[in-house]
């Protein structure tokens, strides 16, 4: 097995000098902006307002086992445990009183602004205005209606188009300054540049033996969602590529003796990374993509002939994964098991994110009429290792590796 990537320590270092940026920001001159992951964040990097998002805190939350903990805090003060547990675990730290349980960072640097838009979900926006209410700091929301079929209508580009205008005159009341277009114009093409070249790193994955899996793309998605519009985005994934460059030359896969490649549909269950990273490695089995971290290697801001760039974002953000209807996503499941040469799908169930799990059951009997491959749904969450039952998981697991072992 070709072991961790060496890149992994520089992500580190990378993501801590940046959460220390982020929590020191308070009492300086440095404006903190909370936003969902699915929001445009462009604008706050144009406006040199440091960007923070909850949904990542949840799944380092999840990733350290201290979900149940502070979703259990959120649940002591009413909320259901039907909520999502990004939005219970972050709620949960914000409410602790105890400072050594409030998150692997400490709780969340306190944010000046909250940008949600429900191209993800419509729970952020319940969230989003509860934490609103919390620490009484502006909340602007982003309606992007939902992408069923087709392209997008030209009065919902207009419709998301005006809210970016909203947006931009939110920011600029927010921080009593003007936001200068080019700059978002600059800004904007190095987020192309930055999607662009974590669509290259994901392809990689391409490659008979693959020299990541996707479990360690859950890991080095980080920089493409906190900071894309910076250049050290890039610079970054230059260097992962160079090192997944070194191991395909090399021959050297991410598991030893590759023969199942697998697709995973869903956020990952962060608290079983591990465990599911050593199942699938222990059976012969790499899943080499994944759609969650696809989503944000189509985020292309087409701006090149376009009248006004805010039409620009408005086609961009609108028909994200979780904004499409299943259709569209069965041919996105499709393209990507077709590009990767995956002989089977993997579908977390995730008892916390409905937009993303309604429909997997459509999906998985399509993807097998459609394909001819075999499919498996397992339960969980991403963030609460309460709604884990790992013998139920084991067995449906080891069920479909042997349908696997059969067919391959």
């Amino acid at each position: 097995m070709a072991g961790r990537l060496q890149s992994t320590k520089r992500l580190k270092e990378y993501m801590t000098a940046y959460y220390i940026d982020a929590k020191t920001a308070e009492g300086s001159n440095k404006k903190v902006g909370w936003i969902t992951s699915g929001g445009p964040v462009e604008f706050l990097i144009a406006m040199d307002i440091i960007p923070v998002y909850p949904e990542n805190h949840g799944a380092m939350v999840g990733a350290t086992h201290q979900g149940g903990m502070l979703c259990e805090f959120a649940e002591k003060r009413g909320f259901s445990k039907d909520v999502c547990s990004y939005a219970r675990s972050d709620i949960g730290g914000l409410l602790s009183d105890d400072p050594s349980k409030k998150g692997p960072v400490g709780g969340l640097p306190n944010p000046d602004m909250l940008i949600c838009c429900n191209n993800i979900c419509g729970t952020v926006m319940k969230w989003y205005e509860t934490v609103s209410r919390y620490l009484d700091v502006p909340v602007y929301i982003i309606d992007t209606p939902v992408i069923h079929t087709g392209s997008i209508p030209e009065e919902v580009i207009d419709y998301v188009a005006a809210q970016f205008r909203g947006y931009i005159e939110f920011l600029e009341k927010v921080t009593k300054k003007h936001l200068d277009m080019d700059r978002l114009f600059e800004v904007s093409l190095i987020a192309n540049e930055n999607v662009t070249i974590w669509n290259k790193v994901l392809r990689k994955c391409a490659n008979k033996p693959a020299p990541m899996t996707a479990f360690d793309a859950f890991t080095h998605m980080a920089p493409i969602v906190t900071l894309r519009g910076t250049q050290g985005v890039t610079d970054y994934y230059k260097a992962l590529i160079e090192e997944l460059d070194e191991r395909t030359t090399q021959g050297i896969g991410a598991i030893d003796n590759e023969q199942y490649r697998l697709l995973w549909d869903n956020i990952p269950v962060w608290h079983k990374m591990r465990d599911l990273s050593t199942f699938f490695a222990n059976h012969n089995a790499a899943l080499v993509a994944d759609t969650y971290t696809n989503a944000w290697a189509s985020t292309n801001i087409t701006t090149e002939g376009e009248k006004d760039i805010l039409s620009a974002y408005a086609k961009a953000y609108t028909p994200i994964y979780l904004n499409i209807g299943i259709d569209k996503m069965i041919d996105v499941i499709k393209g990507l098991a077709d590009i990767f040469g995956v002989d089977g799908l993997v579908l977390h169930s995730n008892h916390s994110c409905k937009p993303y799990s309604v429909g997997q059951y459509d999906i998985a009997r399509r993807f097998h009429d459609e394909t001819g491959k075999p499919s498996v749904i397992i339960e969980g969450d991403m963030t609460d290792e309460r709604s884990w039952a790992q013998a139920q998981v084991t067995t449906r697991l080891e069920a479909f590796m042997e349908m696997l072992e059969a067919d391959v």
